[in-house]
């Protein structure tokens, strides 16, 4: 028989794998935003240069510098969302671990509790087996 703390422990557990997942996610967004602003600084350069790449026009240049800030743009609004996936998985981490927390207190005080019920012969089990005292009032 699995436990309700065994089971919110495991639950904990993939919450976390998740939050994780979410947090490498976050992470690529980020990279990729920084690659894009890499990419329009060097497009911007290239185009304050006056003398274009070969094989490149002003146009051409200003075409890809276009493109690539409405990538940035989008990157920038995914991250957004991804950052808020992220804080309000790890709120639901904390949340469920405390849970747990709270069930495996639980399960450990009921299991002292038949400890002590068992070495006072309180337990149901433990009067079962002891032999019942005849009474000693019969007259």
């Amino acid at each position: 028989m699995t436990s309700r703390a065994d089971k919110l422990g495991r639950m904990v557990s993939l919450v976390k794998l998740q939050l994780r997942l979410s947090e490498w996610q976050l992470a690529q967004l980020r990279q990729q935003q920084r690659s894009l602003q890499d990419e329009q600084e060097w497009l911007v350069g290239a185009l304050n240069d006056g003398k274009p790449p070969t094989g490149s026009s002003s146009e051409s240049i200003a075409r890809r510098l276009n493109r690539t800030s409405v990538g940035a743009r989008a990157v920038q609004a995914q991250a957004a969302q991804q950052l808020d996936q992220v804080r309000a998985e790890n709120r639901r981490v904390k949340q469920l671990e405390e849970i747990a927390k709270a069930a495996l207190a639980d399960k450990l005080r009921d299991a002292e509790k038949r400890v002590l019920e068992e070495m006072t012969g309180q337990s149901p089990a433990v009067r079962a087996w002891t032999p019942r005292p005849a009474n000693r009032n019969k007259t």
